[in-house]
């Protein structure tokens, strides 16, 4: 009786010396088919749903939440560890992992296009390294459907296999495409791991609208197409549950992520509530965007114009054949995450007058940019 009270107090107190991790990974070979995974980026709108939902999960004893950011979510099977994936050491916090689900980015409402870029390459060629090293089974990438590139060509929808030409001036997809080969690369060289790479449509959410989306919705006050392309809206709550469902299942490869078809842009506007546009041609709408990027006047990094003008609407069909549904359509998404405007509920004519006043404000504005443009490009 007394040697096994001893046994019992001997595994106790072993138990309650380790790290919380550890903890985890003992229960892990106790409870038998049971995960670890980590994610980058926990602190992020995404990656806050992630965590919550994979640390619910069945089959989950531990999510490692990694963040440069201290605010991460809270349960008792997350883990924290506020880190730079650049710089700081990520062996220790990868040993005994089985997945790696990257979300992290370095892009942001004020980020430099190359400095992000930069920052965002050698921070998933580090996860990647340590990934290699502890013998991580399953990469989970998080890219963008902007990799599609958005030309008047592109067919309706767009499939995984259809060619990738993300639009040059524009970093941000530029940089995806490369994060996405140096995961194809990574899994050339370690073919036993599954790496999945996701394509998500534009998301956003009540209260949570990425900066992608933002910069997109800003640019919404310029016309400079002949005809608005459809647009897609994903939810950032399907958006969770597809990087969920990846994570613990098994598949390779690329899946698009995106509600069910499209709506077209006329359909965007009123769900919006009809707002002044100003009507000029590409060449000018993009350097209005350079101009106003670079002054901090509006958040319309170069190279997005064309994403507002042609379409680059994606099909999920490859995903939904996984068994993952989306639940919320595009329009549900796109109201649940933009803030109703002022003139949602003026009448017709109060909206004709907000129309004029806008009209010659915005008049007055393009006049003041592209004199300031002339003169800069003057002095160049």
């Amino acid at each position: 009786m007394k040697t096994r009270l001893y046994e019992t107090f001997a595994l106790w107190f072993d138990f309650t010396s380790k790290t919380r991790e550890q903890q985890a990974q003992f229960l892990e070979g106790v409870e038998g088919a049971m995960e670890t995974l980590i994610v980058t980026g926990a602190a992020g709108s995404i990656g806050t749903r992630v965590c919550k939902t994979l640390a619910e999960t069945d089959g989950v004893s531990a999510v490692i939440a990694l963040d440069t950011r201290p605010e991460m979510p809270n349960h008792r099977r997350i883990y924290h560890h506020q880190v730079d994936l650049r710089f700081d050491d990520l062996k220790s916090i990868f040993e005994g992992s089985t997945t790696l689900v990257h979300l992290a980015t370095s892009f942001g409402p004020s980020s430099d296009g190359l400095d992000a870029g930069g920052a965002e390459i050698d921070a998933t060629r580090r996860v990647l390294e340590a990934a290699a090293s502890t013998g991580i089974k399953r990469v989970v990438l998080l890219s963008s459907a902007m990799v599609y590139g958005a030309w008047s060509h592109n067919p309706i929808p767009i499939t995984e296999e259809s060619f990738v030409e993300p639009n040059p001036d524009f970093s941000f997809a530029s940089v995806k495409l490369e994060i996405e080969n140096l995961a194809k690369e990574w899994n050339q060289d370690h073919p036993s791991a599954e790496v999945v790479i996701l394509r998500p449509a534009t998301a956003l959410a009540k209260g949570q609208i990425s900066w992608v989306a933002r910069s997109l919705r800003a640019s919404a006050v310029i016309d400079a197409g002949d005809n608005d392309p459809p647009v897609q809206f994903l939810h950032l709550d399907d958006l969770a549950t597809a990087v969920v469902h990846v994570a613990k299942g098994e598949m390779r490869g690329v899946y698009n992520v995106a509600p069910d078809g499209y709506i077209e842009a006329e359909v965007c506007r009123e769900l919006s509530g009809r707002f002044p546009r100003l009507r000029v041609k590409e060449e000018v709408a993009d350097r209005l965007g350079r101009f106003s990027w670079r002054h901090r006047i509006a958040p319309t990094p170069p190279g997005l114009t064309p994403y507002t003008i042609h379409p680059w609407i994606i099909s999920n069909e490859r995903l939904r054949g996984t068994g993952w549904i989306p639940e919320h359509t595009n329009a549900e998404a796109y109201v649940d995450g933009t803030p109703a405007k002022p003139w949602s509920n003026m009448n017709a004519k109060q909206r004709q007058r907000a129309a004029l006043v806008g009209a010659i404000i915005a008049g007055a504005i393009l006049s003041y940019f592209v004199s300031r443009i002339i003169h800069h490009l003057r002095k160049e």
